[in-house]
């Protein structure tokens, strides 16, 4: 017989080079087993807690600290998860607000907006809620460094667009209201204004109007200048939600629900 190292060992010279993902055909050719005997040996180690897999053929390697857990954060894979998907994405809503330090609320769930409806994945109590968007490669986004290397972050302006685009993603409207004042810092004005011609309008009027709505005037009066020259319709704030109240002039906003923002 052939002296090959036990998987337990390959696991870890992996581990050894910075590398905790890998799929299990990488397995097959690394270490010359057979499929059968890789999906033994990877089904121990799941049981062992050594590696978890969020994806069929996907797997995550779970440090000792980790364990508890039952995986490292979904910082460190999500860029190998989706490239194995082969999917477009980029990390957003609340968990791109809360690495700009915008976190009302610290996510219970690591929120990912990408370009096909795509089914929620968990490793160990790491769970990645999947939001579809049409717009996922138009949008604004940046490359920030992880643990482990790289992934790709909603910018500021696209992060505050989406909060309003995905109310339900947001923790809804009053909860998107206090993000969108923690993030005011990290916002830019003309960048709003740069992404508005690429979302709906209703989406435009909204976000000024719960800009405004948190004393961010001077970040909301670009998005008004923009808006000014387009025919505008009365949307309602809650959209799908009934309401006759005045209309908001300026915003063409029918505030039908009451924003609770904290003061």
């Amino acid at each position: 017989m052939s002296a090959r190292p036990a998987m337990s060992q390959w696991i870890d010279h992996l581990q050894s080079r910075g590398c905790y993902t890998f799929t299990r055909a990488q397995t097959e050719s690394d270490t010359g087993r057979s499929f059968v005997a890789v999906q033994t040996a990877l089904r121990r180690l799941k049981q062992q807690g050594r590696i978890v897999s969020p994806k069929r053929g996907f797997y995550v390697v779970v440090p000792p600290e980790y364990r508890a857990v039952g995986s490292p954060p979904a910082s460190w894979f999500i860029d190998d998860l989706m490239r194995s998907l082969r999917q477009p994405y980029y990390v957003g809503l609340l968990s791109a607000a809360a690495l700009y330090g915008a976190a009302h609320q610290q996510p219970m769930v690591f929120q990912v907006v990408t370009s096909k409806p795509t089914r929620e994945v968990h490793a160990g109590k790491v769970s990645i809620r999947f939001t579809m968007s049409s717009l996922v490669e138009k949008l604004p986004a940046m490359e920030r460094q992880t643990e482990t290397g790289n992934m790709r972050v909603a910018t500021p302006e696209t992060c505050a667009f989406d909060l309003v685009r995905y109310p339900a993603g947001a923790g809804y409207l009053s909860n998107a209201a206090m993000v969108l004042s923690e993030l005011s810092d990290h916002l830019d004005a003309q960048s709003l204004v740069s992404i508005a011609p690429l979302v709906r309008l209703p989406d435009v009027q909204r976000l000024g109007y719960l800009l405004d709505a948190v004393g961010q005037g001077a970040l909301a009066k670009p998005l008004a200048e923009w808006l000014a020259g387009r025919k505008l319709r009365a949307v309602r704030l809650y959209p799908g939600k009934p309401g006759n109240v005045d209309l908001d002039q300026q915003w063409h906003i029918i505030p039908n629900t009451e924003l609770e923002i904290d003061s």
